[in-house]
């Protein structure tokens, strides 16, 4: 970071809501893309196209820690971001991260090899959407010159309302709802503000603000109602803890979980179908957990991280794991260890 941008960042608020401030604007026309790249390189990588070093590239950054919490407030022109499969694995990021755009948005939404489907119609023009991503996972997408609100999350905080945190991963939501509207009108409302609120008060706005945008994800999905999403939650659980325990055997199937937990067919199908059902449930766990062992283990033959992963053969393996990542084991393993060098 160079000295004129280090010195934009700064603590601005009394103890207990921390601010910072980050813009390229004052950096050379030549600089202004890679400063941003390296402001935001902690979190994603953000790609250069070919002529991104030679035209001028506007974005800025508004940060607020606040009670263990992160609210950001972003412009930016259009770039393409992405977390890969080997960052994932190296790194140690794992928030939930829920962005409000107010203008622009995203596109070419990719979060394995291949565009996100199942995703509901575009927007009309002008409405806010939000975009759920968890930092877990890979993804690349698009994103378009915007102004975009944004709540990270710890898992447990989303888990208080959605039972599966993990499968809002590339989601999005157009805010057509009022319980949607009411999200993101609080989040662009903070924005405006969170830099005249008290400690106290903005500890509680942002709360509220993430309460609200994973409520209304949770809507979306069905999760209404205090008894219902707590029974969900409790047999959720369930689910996950057995799957957890068994994810080695390569027996553990969807009709293996039938049978050893004694659900209702019709239900376990409910609970999974965000996630393409059980079945693809259990072999995302697997391929991620032999992902961060092909990182972990650089002397582990991957015949041998197959096997630990559940899978049957090491074919199987590879040809999952480059259907899902669009890259071979072993060429991922090579990502990772030169990430890590």
């Amino acid at each position: 970071m160079t000295h004129s941008a280090a010195a934009a960042e700064r603590p601005l608020h009394p103890p207990g809501v921390t601010h910072s401030h980050f813009n390229v604007h004052a950096e050379p026309v030549d600089r202004q893309f890679l400063a941003w790249r390296a402001r935001v390189g902690h979190v994603m990588d953000a790609l250069p196209s070919r002529d991104a070093l030679e035209r001028p590239f506007s974005a800025a950054i508004d940060r607020y820690d606040v009670g263990g919490l992160v609210f950001t407030e972003c412009r930016s022109d259009t770039l393409v971001l992405e977390r890969s499969l080997a960052r994932v694995s190296t790194d140690s990021v794992r928030d939930f991260v829920f962005h409000v755009f107010e203008e622009g948005g995203v596109d070419d939404l990719r979060v394995r090899s291949s565009p996100r489907k199942g995703e509901p119609p575009p927007a009309p023009v002008g409405t806010p959407t939000i975009l759920a991503l968890d930092m877990n996972q890979p993804v690349r997408m698009r994103r378009h010159g915007c102004r975009v609100h944004t709540f990270f999350l710890p898992g447990a905080l989303v888990q208080e309302t959605f039972p599966d945190p993990e499968a809002l991963h590339g989601r999005t939501l157009a805010c057509t709802t009022p319980q949607a509207r009411l999200a993101a009108g609080h989040a662009i409302s903070l924005a405006r503000h969170i830099g005249s609120m008290s400690p106290a008060t903005a500890q509680s706005a942002v709360r509220t603000g993430a309460q609200l945008v994973v409520s209304a994800f949770g809507k979306q999905a069905g999760f209404e109602g205090s008894a219902r999403a707590a029974a969900r939650a409790a047999m959720f659980d369930q689910v996950r803890r057995h799957v957890q325990t068994h994810l080695h055997r390569a027996d553990l199937t969807p009709e293996s979980v039938l049978a050893a937990l004694q659900l209702p067919r019709p239900t376990l199908y409910r609970m999974f179908q965000h996630e393409g059902g059980l079945g693809s449930y259990i072999r995302t766990l697997r391929l991620r957990q032999a992902a961060n062992d092909l990182a972990r283990y650089p002397h582990v033959m991957v015949t041998d991280i197959a096997y630990s992963a559940g899978f049957g053969s090491a074919s199987d393996f590879s040809r999952a794991f480059r259907r899902a990542y669009g890259i071979a084991p072993q060429d991922f393993r090579a990502q990772a260890l030169e990430r890590q060098a």
